[in-house]
């Protein structure tokens, strides 16, 4: 039965709705399928060392993280919060337009915006908040909560929709040395071109939620706009 060696998808599933801890789910999932695929224990043991060892520089972006606190210490959320306000009809959902459009030009380019510690928590949701509260004077727990799950939801959006729009982007090689491993002959250009379409989709969506977004904070908050909003107001 081969379909006995996807258990490891079944245990990651499982342990994630109990909300187990996550490195011990991985971990099990992983044993478990090398055991129904017949790899002994040391074979287990030295792959799961190999993959460490190869994918070790995935941890450096630790390394960032007193950089960021310090630089948000001495003023980083502040200057963001207000070059906003110093934006005229910048709102919360095309500044999330925006910053989608740059995201996923950077990733035609290959250029890294770093993401949710060093770029989103940082610069993006304190702007977003910033837009907000400069449009209506008072914004409530919830649609604080909202904005910031929708900063980090466009940088998922942007992030994994357009990361394959670059020919050399690690994605693509390896998924046209996979493909070209088990006998398809594909090319990195194809797999790129494949994907600028499914990144505009993404960008239209995303567009048209945010539209959709600043009509109903406006709809909700339209009569309680700032007195430097209304007319006749410094």
């Amino acid at each position: 039965m081969e379909y006995i060696r996807l258990i490891g998808i079944v245990i990651i599933v499982i342990g994630f709705m109990l909300k187990l801890d996550t490195i011990a789910v991985v971990l099990v999932a992983g044993l478990a399928t090398a055991f129904v695929s017949g790899i002994s224990f040391t074979d287990f043991l030295s792959l799961l060392g190999e993959a460490f060892v190869s994918n070790r520089l995935v941890t450096l972006f630790l390394l960032t993280l007193p950089m960021i606190g310090i630089t948000e210490h001495f003023g980083l959320r502040q200057q963001a919060v207000k070059i906003i306000e110093g934006i005229k009809g910048m709102t919360t959902g095309r500044l999330f337009t925006l910053y989608m459009f740059a995201r996923e030009l950077a990733g035609f380019f290959s250029i890294r915006m770093q993401g949710h510690t060093q770029f989103i928590r940082p610069l993006i949701e304190p702007m977003a908040q910033a837009a907000a509260k400069t449009d209506f004077e008072q914004v409530d727990e919830k649609d604080i909560e909202r904005i910031k799950a929708r900063a980090a939801a466009t940088e998922n959006y942007g992030n994994f929709f357009a990361q394959n729009t670059f020919i050399a982007a690690s994605g693509v090689l390896l998924i046209a040395g996979t493909l070209e491993s088990l006998g398809y002959e594909v090319s990195a250009v194809s797999i790129a071109q494949a994907s600028l379409p499914i990144a505009l989709i993404a960008l239209l969506f995303v567009v048209l939620s945010n539209i959709l977004f600043d009509r109903k904070m406006k709809r909700k908050y339209g009569n309680d706009v700032p007195l430097s909003n209304r007319k006749g107001g410094r």
